[in-house]
């Protein structure tokens, strides 16, 4: 049997898994609320209870983390834990532990996910031979760079939306600037993910905040809800500013990686807002980078609709371990 994980810094998804080839079966899975735990090791414990899996042999284990992993230990980006693959080894007393950047993981599961598991964006020219990217927003932002070695696809784990985030349009520089004289630098983060949602939510409704959410708890995914039902301006405002700068950054990435073998967009919030995606401005931004316009219209653009595809991903690779 496999354990697998996906860490997030909202949620996270354990599961056991039956070894099969080329796609691990899921025996059974679970999530949970991830700041409700005071360590990682008190979630496993929860999760051991859950399932009663003291009768089960484990054989490998592979948890995806939100966070830079270094030397088989990592801080979590925006959950104050620290995880190391070497208390974990000791804990099961088993060698094959291994822990991966979440966005890693995401990348182990891309060549298994079937057609209903992905969105397209534009369908494009699939080149076989060539590399691939991942971009998701959720909770934070990772990015990931898949380089075509030996016919095989394999991930570079990358801190990429820590990077500094680079307007495009009028209005974008007119953020950067507000952003900067109340907190400093602007990482591409601090734009695509729930809390950059938020940030652009304060950015649009500077003079008055919308009177649909002002009597609620402010989260992304009522400004997402309130940008797609569009009643109030400012609301429609912030979901176009997000979706134009994630197609740029998306385009970014592609360019990074020359991702002639598709990109991928991860993560909890682009199924969610599937309609904005699937109109022009996302696609409009994400080729309008000249002079490498006609290279980004021939890549294939996918979201990834399967919301347990990192979980899935760290239960491949725990299959190669194994």
């Amino acid at each position: 049997m496999l354990l697998a994980g996906d860490i997030g810094g909202t949620k996270t998804l354990l599961g056991l898994f039956d070894p099969s080839l080329p796609r691990p079966k899921a025996i059974t899975t679970r999530t949970y609320q991830t700041n409700k735990f005071s360590s990682f090791l008190h979630l496993l414990d929860e999760f051991k209870q859950d399932v009663a899996w003291m009768e089960t042999t484990i054989e490998a284990i592979v948890f995806g983390v939100a966070g830079p992993v270094l030397d088989q230990k990592t801080k979590l980006t925006n959950i104050p834990w620290n995880i190391s693959g070497v208390e974990i080894s000791k804990y099961y007393n088993l060698e094959r532990v291994r822990l991966i950047n979440d966005l890693e993981a995401i990348a182990h599961s891309i060549e298994v996910l079937d057609q209903t598991e992905l969105f397209i964006l534009q369908a494009g020219k699939k080149d076989n031979s060539g590399n691939a990217v991942i971009i998701a927003a959720g909770t934070g932002l990772g990015e990931v760079l898949l380089h075509r070695v030996n016919g095989k696809l394999t991930p570079i784990p990358s801190e990429g939306g820590h990077a500094d985030f680079a307007p495009r349009t009028n209005r974008e520089k007119e953020f950067v600037r507000t952003f900067q004289k109340r907190y400093g630098r602007v990482t591409i983060e601090q734009v695509l993910s729930g809390r950059g949602l938020i940030n652009l939510y304060h950015f649009t409704h500077a003079k008055s905040p919308c009177d649909a959410i002002i009597a609620q708890e402010l989260t992304p995914a009522l400004v997402s809800q309130a940008g797609l039902q569009a009643n109030c301006s400012a609301c429609a405002e912030t979901l176009e500013l997000f979706v134009s700068a994630y197609g740029s950054e998306t385009g970014n990435l592609a360019l990074r990686g020359v991702a002639s073998s598709g990109v991928f967009i991860g993560g909890g919030i682009a199924p969610k807002i599937l309609q904005p995606l699937s109109k022009s401005s996302f696609m409009e931004a994400f080729r309008d980078k000249p002079p490498m316009t006609k290279l980004l219209s021939q890549f294939p653009v996918k979201v990834i609709l399967n919301e347990k595809a990192g979980l899935v991903g760290a239960a491949v690779f725990a299959n190669v371990l194994w």
